[in-house]
C-alpha cells in the first residue's frame, strides 16, 4: 500500500472560510447602513443557509 499524500490546508478549509468570511461581511453590513447595504447583508447571511439546503440536497440518501 502506498502512503496517502496530505491534503494542502487551503483544500480542506478554504470552502468553510469563504462561507465564513462572506457571512462576516454580511453581519457587518447589517449593522453599518439600511437600505441597498440591507439587501446586500440579506443576500450574504443567505449564503450559508442556500450552502446547507444545496449540500443536504446532493448528498445521496
Amino acid at each position: 500500500m502506498t502512503p496517502r499524500t496530505p491534503y494542502r490546508l487551503l483544500a480542506i478549509f478554504g470552502v468553510p472560510m469563504a462561507i465564513a468570511l462572506v457571512t462576516t461581511a454580511g453581519l457587518i453590513s447589517a449593522l453599518l447602513d439600511d437600505g441597498v447595504v440591507d439587501a446586500v447583508s440579506w443576500a450574504a447571511l443567505s449564503v450559508p443557509v442556500l450552502t446547507a439546503v444545496w449540500s443536504w440536497r446532493k448528498r445521496k440518501r
